[in-house]
């Protein structure tokens, strides 16, 4: 059995971003670092900002139950790699 442990970071909330975003231009990028392994963050990957929006979650009609739609009260930041030139992946 693999070893395992309880990863639990702390998940900042709107009034978070908005405190750490208040002093900054508006034209200016936002990079957003992604840990390689949970809390790692000495090799993450960085990537840049692209979107953001509240995620809609669809469940089709199943039995009784009708298909259904929600909007996610959280939203969501989409990330992309960073601007370069990147060779074309060959599958």
């Amino acid at each position: 059995m693999a070893d395992t442990f309880d990863h639990a970071p702390q998940v900042w909330n709107a009034g978070q971003l908005r405190q750490a975003l208040a002093n900054l231009p508006d034209d200016t990028p936002i990079h957003i670092g992604v840990a390689e392994d949970p809390g790692d963050f000495d090799g993450y990957r960085g990537g840049v900002l692209v979107d953001a929006h509240h995620v809609e979650n669809w469940w089709p009609a199943v039995g009784n139950t009708p298909e259904r739609t929600e909007t996610e009260t959280a939203l969501t930041l989409f990330a992309d790699w960073q601007p370069d030139t990147y060779d074309h992946r060959v599958d």
